[in-house]
């Protein structure tokens, strides 16, 4: 389908700043979610100067109350990215990662998106057409031993998108999961662990934008580290670890 509006939370992020300046462009309209107040302008400005009608919200996502009632009063988008969201790890000397701060990590790289469905895929069966598009990640083949909580966000909200595809799809609504490798951004560099066949943002957008357009049911990328991480999630667990450890990946005692 071709997007002539769009809704991209975590906006002020490399993979969401990245597709809403692919997007802008004359007669698309923008609706921008963020949670820094000077690079959402920054942004806005950006894709305004690119012809696009630009609108902007700040609001708390992991607020129930808060999100229904801003989703409520928008003029329905053609596609919502959900594309917010976040990583921890476990500190230096930590047996485990925080509990608080994996439940924040849950409330916005799972939760949330599945919120949004919630509200937002109703009103587009009664429309007749839509499309929800939800960020995963190539952790979601098999979880990183550095990045567990992470990686069971990434790994529900793959099972989440692929089960909604198969329910909304006789419904005329679209669901892409989309699945990235290592891009840069502030949170890529965070993240433990090495990072091979690590991409642009840009280069990231352009793929996931072809990949919205032909309503894929999946997106993942790059090549050689999608079919890596794929083998992982299919090989026997007690030799999948041995693997990443040997690749970096293990833990140091």
């Amino acid at each position: 389908m071709t997007a002539r509006s769009l809704l991209i939370t975590g906006a002020t992020g490399a993979i969401g700043g990245a597709l809403a300046r692919h997007y802008a462009a004359p007669g698309v309209r923008l609706i921008l979610h963020g949670r820094r107040a000077e690079p959402l302008e920054a942004l806005a400005q950006a894709c305004h100067d690119a012809g696009a009608e630009v609108e902007l919200s700040r609001i708390d996502l992991t607020d129930d109350t808060a999100l229904e009632a801003w989703l409520g009063q928008l003029a329905l988008p053609d596609v919502v990215i959900a594309n917010a969201g976040q990583n921890i790890h476990a500190e230096d000397g930590a047996e485990m990662e925080d509990w608080q701060a994996t439940s924040r990590l849950l409330d916005i790289n799972l939760r949330t998106p599945m919120a949004m469905a919630r509200h937002l895929a109703p009103r587009m069966i009664e429309r007749g057409h839509g499309q929800l598009v939800f960020l995963s990640s190539l952790a979601a083949w098999h979880g990183l031993p550095l990045t567990p909580s992470y990686s069971a966000s990434k790994a529900g909200i793959k099972a989440y998108g692929e089960a909604l595809r198969g329910w909304l799809a006789p419904r005329g609504v679209g669901v892409t999961v989309v699945m990235p490798g290592y891009v840069s951004s502030q949170m890529c560099h965070d993240m433990p662990g090495p990072k091979p066949w690590q991409i642009d943002a840009d280069s990231a957008a352009r793929r996931i934008a072809r990949g919205i357009e032909h309503n894929r049911a999946r997106v993942s990328f790059p090549f050689p580290l999608n079919l890596g991480c794929w083998c992982l999630g299919v090989m026997p667990a007690g030799l999948a670890q041995p693997i990443l450890r040997l690749m970096g990946y293990g833990r140091s005692t």
